[in-house]
Order: structure tokens, then C-alpha cells, then sequence
């Protein structure tokens, strides 16, 4: 079946549904929306596994734990040496790259386009890679907390990069709001989450490198609760970690800030630990010294007080932060990296308006000029990467 003829007959179908059945009264707020269907071309055969984990429990009760889902699209043509793997954020799932809640295309047929075999997960204990409640207890995040971090953070974010927010999609006064179409089908795909970081990030790593293990050499794409996922499985897998882009990673190093306060990510980028040289037995081994910010709209960042201890493992890796005009992370990315370059790490730091990308949010995979921000990281690939 063509495009066009599947089309033709999605129509027909909603046609017929109209003329058989009643239909309920629509309101001004909840508008039909079409059904998204994406030309898939390149695309030569996709599929699923399961990979990671381990039986947990006595003998006679035991359930597995600690898996991930995994999707695999392979186009017709290979055109790229290393697949992508595409690993999600908090309260996410592997949809966020099928496609946008506005119906256009998403960046796994994007990158299939581009002569990648792509994989995206569910992280451990989320989506379709089973929770048991033996897990530990999920957080969900609230509609409100979405709106003001992600979607209408131009008149409700507090930081003061978030003014210049112009992409998320949509049109009208609700835009970004509970009650507008592109925003309620974003949140219909908002998923419980394990609420310890430290927790998640040790499953990630596990599953992670399983993963690496069984599909060989591949880059990492990681985006926000993600970002210290790239770090630990490069630090357990390194000979299999081609490339990290790390898009709003989850920081900044030891501390929260804009939506949080308080100590964090004890080991720096990450909650748990990460191989330094020298060894470090604990966190207490890291000596920090605070740098003052360069801007009033700027976070300060703490830094390695020198000489700093290297992350041997992550050295000769490349690795991208990317970070957006308008997200809470324009305030506070800058310390990652820096942190990073600092223990010896080849990053390089993008704002993307630095390349004329101007007017993104958090949720960059999302928004109007998804693809724009997709062409950018596969040039970087291609560049960077061997």
C-alpha cells in the first residue's frame, strides 16, 4: 500500500465513521486533530527486543526487573557508520521520537532519512519496560509543572531566558495550555517515573550497556534526566560509545537550580559513581572551588579545584551539550560542560542560538523547528565522530 492510498483510506474510514455513527459534540477547546501519518520510504524494516536486566525475588515468586524496550528502524540504505540511540528524559517514553504532538515528523524517521539505524528505548521501570512496585516508589509530573517548564514558559517561567520561548506549536491565547490540542497531546504521553535519580541511573547504566554490548558501537543521544545516562554508560562501556550529544542534560554538577534547590549529583555529572584518576573512594575526595558566573543571567558553576581529577574513561569520547535559547538549562548548562572539559572530557558546548536556532524550550525534539535542531546533530556526527 502507498502512502497516498493509506492516506486515501484513513480518510475514507473517518468518513464512513462519521455517516455510521453519532458523534459527540466538539467544544472550540478540543478540536479534531488529523491522524499523523508520516511518510516512512527510507524506512526498510523495523522491530523490537528486550535487553538487560536480572530475576528478582525467592525462587517460586521471581519477576524480572530492570529491562528496556527497544525499537529498531533500519532504512533502505546505511549511509551512517554508527547506529543512534535515542534515550529519553523524565515522565517520557520512547515517543518522543516517533513524532510531535502536533502530527509532523519526529526524529527517528528523520535520522532513518539520513542513513541511520536508529533504537530508541523506554528507560527501565517505565513505558512498555515493566514496573513492579518492589522498584521503589514513581513520581508523575503535574500538568501546571509542564506548562511552566516546557510549553508556556514565555508567560510562566521565572528565569529570564524564557521570554524569548517561540516554538512550541500551536496557535491562539491557550497555546501551551491545558485545554489546547497540541498541549493535551503531549500530556496524554506523560508516564510515571521511578522518583529516585540515583536509582534511575544505575538501571540506565546496566541497561545501557547491555544494549551496547549486544548491538555493538553506537552514539548516544540523550536528552535531560538522560544527560548523566551518556556519562555512565560511556564510563562502563567506552570501546562501544562512539559519539554522546547530550541535549539539556540533567544538572548542573553537584547542586539544583531555577526548578530546585538543594545538594545533588554528588559524583558531579551524575548521582553515582563515575571512574576518576586519581580514584576517588567517595564524593568527599572531590575538591571543589565555586566560579562566579559571567552573567547576571548565568548560574555559577562548581568546578574541580586544580589539579582536577580526570574521567579516563570519557577521554577521546566526543561528546556535544546542546542547549536551547529560551529552556531553564540556558541558565545552568555551561557548568556541565565546563565540568567535563575540565576532567579531561572532549565536549564541546552549542548554544543554539549560536547557530541561528533561536526561540526553543526544553522539549527541543517537539517543537516547530524539531528538524532544524535534528540537522544540526547529524552534521555534528558526521563531523566529529569516527
Amino acid at each position: 500500500m502507498t502512502i497516498k492510498t493509506a492516506l486515501l483510506a484513513l480518510w475514507m474510514a473517518g468518513a464512513l465513521a462519521a455517516c455510521s455513527t453519532p458523534q459527540a459534540p466538539q467544544t472550540p477547546q478540543t478540536p479534531r486533530m488529523p491522524v499523523p501519518v508520516h511518510d516512512q520510504s527510507a524506512l526498510a524494516a523495523r522491530g523490537f527486543f528486550y535487553v538487560g536486566g536480572s530475576y528478582t525475588g525467592d525462587a517460586q515468586h521471581q519477576v524480572m526487573t530492570g529491562q528496556i524496550y527497544v525499537e529498531v528502524l533500519v532504512p533502505k540504505t546505511v549511509r551512517r557508520p554508527y547506529p543512534l540511540v535515542l534515550i529519553h528524559g523524565a515522565a517520557q517514553t520512547a515517543t518522543n521520537w516517533m513524532g510531535t504532538p502536533d502530527g509532523r515528523e519526529g526524529w527517528a524517521d528523520y535520522f532513518v532519512e539520513q542513513g541511520y539505524i536508529v533504537y530508541m528505548i523506554d528507560q527501565p521501570m517505565r513505558g512498555r519496560s515493566a514496573w513492579h512496585p518492589a522498584d521503589g516508589a514513581t513520581r508523575m509530573f503535574t500538568a501546571p509543572v509542564l506548562e511552566r517548564q516546557f510549553t508556556a514558559i514565555e508567560e510562566l517561567g521565572d528565569w529570564p531566558q524564557a521570554k524569548a520561548h517561540t516554538q512550541w506549536p500551536g496557535d491562539g491565547p491557550g497555546k501551551g495550555r491545558r485545554g489546547d490540542p497540541v498541549f493535551d497531546a503531549f500530556y496524554a504521553t506523560q508516564v510515571e517515573s521511578l522518583a529516585s535519580n540515583a536509582e534511575t541511573q544505575r538501571h540506565n547504566q546496566a541497561a545501557g550497556a547491555a544494549l551496547l554490548d549486544r548491538i555493538g558501537p553506537a552514539v548516544l543521544v540523550t536528552h535531560s534526566q538522560a544527560g548523566p545516562f551518556g556519562w555512565l554508560i560511556a564510563d562502563a562501556r567506552p570501546h562501544l560509545v562512539k559519539g554522546v550529544i547530550a541535549l539539556e542534560p540533567a544538572g548542573p554538577p553537584f547542586e539544583n537550580t531555577v526548578n530546585a534547590t538543594g545538594k545533588a549529583r554528588a559524583w558531579g555529572p551524575t548521582d553515582v559513581p563515575l571512574t576518576y584518576a586519581p580514584a576517588v573512594a567517595s564524593p568527599a575526595d572531590l575538591v571543589l572551588e565555586r566560579h562566579a558566573a559571567t552573567s547576571p543571567q548565568l548560574a555559577s558553576c562548581w568546578m574541580q579545584k586544580p589539579p582536577a581529577r580526570q574521567l579516563p574513561n570519557l577521554v577521546g569520547i566526543p561528546m556535544v551539550v546542546i542547549t536551547s535559547e529560551a529552556s531553564y538549562h540556558a541558565v545552568y548548562d555551561h557548568c556541565t560542560a565546563s565540568y567535563l572539559k575540565q576532567a579531561g572530557v572532549a565536549v564541546e558546548f552549542i548554544r543554539l542560538q549560536d547557530k541561528g536556532i533561536r526561540g526553543n524550550g526544553h522539549m527541543v525534539m517537539l517543537e516547530k523547528n524539531n528538524l532544524d535542531i535534528a540537522k544540526l546533530m547529524d552534521e555534528w556526527v558526521q563531523a566529529k565522530v569516527r
